[in-house]
Formats: C-alpha cells, structure tokens, sequence
C-alpha cells in the first residue's frame, strides 16, 4: 500500500533547518563556471568541446570488455571508476559469482576479482549487443546488482555523483540581458550551461543503466524495472529541435522572454494575466486553471510540465474549478518529469497510442488526456542527470540526510522554473510560493482562503529562500504581491 505523508506549516519538517545551497568550489568532482564570453555576449563555441569532453569522460566510467571479450567484474558496491561508499548495502547477488585470482584488482584495497554474471533475464539482447558495439557471440554486460533504497539511512553518495551528461548542442545565446550572463558568484560556480536537459532513446543502454541505477528516483533508475525503463526510454523520439524554444522573429536583441506561472494563492485577485500573456513564452505546471482566472493569470501556454500522477491528479482535482483537461494552445509543447516507474509505464502507453499495460494507470488511454492532434515531436522527457543537478547544485536539502531522504524531491514548479533558466534569457516567475504565504489561499483558484498544504516531500522554506536569493540576485523577477501585502505583519498602518 502506498502512503502519502502530509505535514502542515508549523510542524517539524517545515522547520527553517535547510539552506540555500549553491555549489562550493570544493564540491562535487565535475566543477563547471560560466564559460567565457565573448564581446558580443554569445557564449563562445568551446561549449561544444567541454560537452564532448565531459561526455568522453563518462563513456570511459562504462563497463569495460577485458581481453577476451568477458565482462570485468562489477564492485557490488560501487559503480566503475567510484571509490566505496559507506552506506552502501551489500546488494542480493544476481546469478552465481566466479573467482577470478589471475586477474589484477580493480580497486586498492581488494586483493581479489569477481565476476558476477548476470542469469539470463539480466543478460542483453542482441540488439543491445549491437548498441554496444560487440557481435552475438561475445558475452554480454550483466546488470549492475539490485539496489533498494530503503537500506540506505541516508542519500547515499558516489564519486561520480556531480557528474552528468553533457548537450552536444548547447543553447547559445546573443542577448544582452541573458541568465547565462550573470554576474552572482555562487549562481555561476552552480551553473552547467550545456547541461544535458531531454532524454530519448540514444541516450539508454546497459551502461547508461547501470551508471544511473545508483541514484533514486527521479534522478535516476534505482530499484527499477530495466525491461520497462528500456521499452520507455527507446520510445522517446530523438530531438528534431535541439532549442526547446526558437528566438522570436521579432526579437532584435535575440533574447528569448518566459513567464513561469505556479498554482500559488498569491496570485488570487493579482490582476497579473495581462502581464503574464505579454511574454513571448508562458510555461505553466500541475493544476494550471485557466478558465475564469484569466485577469489573473492569463491564458497562454506555451510549455506545460507535468509527471503522469500530477496531470491525472489534477484534472480530478481541479475539476470544480473548470478544469477539464491540460492547457493547451497551438503549439504548446508538453514536458514530462520522469518520477517513477508508473511515468515510464505511462510513457509506454502514450508513445505506442495503446491502453496502459501495468502499474495504477493499467487499461487508461492517455493519448486522450492530450490534445486531439498529439504530436510526439512536441513531448519532451527531462534527464535524469538535469533533475539531480538541480538537486545538488540549488536545492540541496538537509532533508537528505535523514532516513526518509529517498521520499524528498523538489517541487514540479522548482524543476520548471529551473527549466526556464536554462532554455530563456530573461524569466519572470509568478505564483510561487513566497515567505508571507500564510496570507493567501492554498491555490489561486480557490474562492475561499484555505491554509497552505506542506508536503513532506518537499522543502519550501528551502524554495522560498531560494525564489528570492535568485530574486535578489536578478536572476529572475519574483512576483511577490503588491505593496500592501508585502508589509511586514507586525507593522501597524499609520493614519
């Protein structure tokens, strides 16, 4: 049975115990500034190289074939190229285990090889063969060994835990107000300009499996199903556009203007919508209410973002509110967040147009959740080293470091929001969750105030601290209410 955990403001997750936390210089093995600039302020081509550099870099971290064409052996404890954790569980074996003493060590402290070979539901196919460059007859990469998340007491970390794929097509930009332009130190020490945001299906093999299997959900396939991963994945149309969003024609400057727009009760009675639908580009995320709000919150959307539980979730949630089905516009383009196996089991379903084989959304036709004219070159999955790196390097919680670390996650509005600043050059955000939220109703919708939910997934006072120090920085504009709201509770009002 699952159990869903909710916690209310004043309790002691929401406890101010977290902090900003941008990268340090001495975090993390894959330091990565703001590249130079060059005097017209368009990010120099080097990108390019860095990309193929850091990518190299990781290929090099696959299991290799040793002379004879057999697989080394796999640390039941790490992944390749990693030192030891001391967290790490000892992991239930897969297939039989084989001495091999004339072989050398593969780390310092073992004297000893072994080779794990994987039974044969673990082994690849041929075709994986072919991916992997080896012929039917050679013998197959196993599987890394399961791992369970709950045998760790806290995240557990690898050494190559701040390493992540690279873009081999980064965004380059010419304009002059540019994200990528920022002067804030610990913003640029944080920031992989090239980062690899989307995934599809040249982006999953054995290898690729077994490097992420050591990271939860959604950042990565811990304690999932490899045969659904793999079908999910390989569905995934390859990018036809590599900008998720192209410069407006009518741009002189060349930059690319977004407003991001969250569910927040802030925005009740705004009177922001005009705003809102000036940009060029509107993304929106969860229960993104339209009909009826549009004074404040407008009616353009221009990207949604969404995991499978929240869309469902919401349209039901939602529904006495107007809403009847997603947002959408001509041309909107759909981004799915990939939190678990039941959003790879959804991704199965849509991508072949037939009902859902397994998991909770078993027998749904999904393709009816979506416009008429679902264009599969329009839907867009998020990586899952994107997602932890936005996790690592922006909202790293102390939350982690407890026993329910595995549960914790940031909120689908920080992903989007995060989104944005890596594929705009200026972004507004609305609707976010501010320090005096106590004074709004839960979601903008609601016609009548109701106290803000906080959920023990998430850290808000991280986000809240967050939205603003980027705030601050000039980043991004946070909306945050007009004047009068912003004053402090115990100032009185002069006559």
């Amino acid at each position: 049975m699952r159990r869903s955990f909710v916690h209310t403001r004043g309790s002691e997750f929401s406890k101010e115990t977290a902090s900003v936390l941008f990268l340090d210089e001495n975090q993390g093995r894959s330091q990565h500034a703001l590249e130079t600039l060059g005097s017209n302020g368009t990010l120099k081509a080097s990108l390019d190289k860095k990309a193929e550099t850091t990518n190299k870099r990781i290929e090099k971290d696959k299991v290799e074939s040793d002379d004879n064409l057999k697989p080394k052996a796999l640390s039941s404890k790490t992944f390749p190229g990693s030192k030891t954790t001391k967290d790490t569980p000892k992991p239930s074996k897969v297939g039989t285990t084989t001495k091999r003493p004339q072989e050398k060590s593969t780390t310092a402290k073992s004297k000893k090889v072994t080779l794990t070979r994987g039974t044969k539901a673990n082994r690849m196919s041929p075709a994986e063969d072919k991916l992997e460059g080896r012929t039917k007859s050679m013998t197959p990469t196993p599987l890394v060994p399961p791992m369970n998340k709950l045998d760790f007491k806290k995240i557990p970390k690898w050494d190559f835990e701040d390493i992540y794929r690279r873009d081999s097509h980064p965004r380059q930009t010419t304009c002059p107000e540019s994200v990528m332009l920022s002067k804030d130190p610990d913003f640029q020490k944080a920031l992989i300009p090239d980062i690899k945001i989307f995934m599809h299906k040249e982006d999953f093999n054995t290898s690729e499996w077994n490097r992420l299997y050591h990271f939860n959900n959604p950042f990565g396939f811990m304690g999932g199903n490899y045969t659904e991963v793999k079908e999910a994945v390989q569905l995934i149309p390859k990018l036809k556009d590599y900008q998720l969003l192209p410069v407006p024609k009518n741009e002189a400057h060349g930059c690319i203007r977004c407003a991001v727009v969250g569910t927040g009760g802030i925005l009740n009675g705004s009177r922001m919508g005009k705003e809102i639908d000036s940009h060029e580009y509107v993304f929106r995320m969860n229960g993104a209410v339209t009909l009826g709000h549009e004074d404040d919150v407008g009616n353009k959307t221009s990207v949604y973002v969404h995991t499978a539980h929240s869309l469902s979730s919401s349209i039901s949630l939602f529904k006495r509110h107007g809403m009847s089905g997603i947002p959408h516009n001509e041309g909107t383009k759909y981004v799915m967040i990939p939190e678990g196996m039941r959003d790879f089991q959804w991704l199965i379903g849509l991508l072949k147009n037939t009902t859902v084989a397994t998991g909770p959304y078993r027998g749904r036709k999904l393709w009816t959740y979506y416009p008429s004219q679902f264009d599969p070159n329009k839907f867009y999955v998020l990586h899952p080293d994107f997602l932890r790196y936005i996790r690592n390097r922006f909202l790293n919680s102390t939350q982690l470091q407890s026993p329910h670390w595995h549960i914790f996650r940031p909120t689908n509005g920080a992903f989007t929001l995060f989104l944005a600043l890596h594929v705009c050059d200026v972004v507004d955000a609305y609707g976010f969750i501010t320090a005096d939220h106590a004074k709004y109703p839960n979601y903008y919708c609601d016609k009548q105030k109701s106290r803000v939910v906080f959920y023990i997934n998430h850290d808000y006072n991280l986000e809240i601290r967050t939205w603003k120090k980027l705030h601050d920085t000039k980043i991004l504009k946070l909306y945050q209410g007009t004047e009068d709201t912003q004053k402090p509770e115990n100032e009185e009002k002069k006559d």
